[in-house]
């Protein structure tokens, strides 16, 4: 099993930043790729970034392309989502994922899932 907790999340004003982070704990020999997801109230969870766990390999959503960054430190096993000039769109809860294959934006090649973190941009 692998354990993911996120942390980072909060409210801030249109055009600001946010840092998310994921910590990873368990079993994390056997993660492949780390993701980010995110849902709004009465939407379905959405695809925003993933990064290959060893080789850093990224992809991200058209929709953040640009205004998000996904990284990680193997030596902490954490990953982040470094997100930038928020919208009121971009209000949602996200998810932190780990696959144990090589997942792109599908979340059922997602095979462990953190609690969420509510991020809040405000006009």
């Amino acid at each position: 099993q692998v354990q993911l907790v996120e942390s980072g999340g909060g409210l801030v004003q249109a055009g600001g930043s946010l840092r998310l982070s994921c910590a990873a704990s368990g079993r994390t020999f056997s993660v492949n790729t780390m993701g980010w997801f995110r849902q709004a109230p009465g939407k379905e969870r959405d695809f925003v970034a993933r990064i290959t766990w060893r080789g850093g390999n990224t992809y991200y959503a058209d929709s953040v392309k640009g205004r998000f960054t996904i990284s990680r430190d193997n030596t902490k096993n954490t990953v982040y989502l470094e997100m930038r000039r928020l919208q009121p769109e971009d209000t949602a809860v996200y998810y932190c994922a780990a696959s144990k294959g090589y997942a792109l934006a599908s979340r059922e090649n997602y095979d462990y899932w953190g609690q969420g973190t509510q991020v809040t941009a405000s006009s």
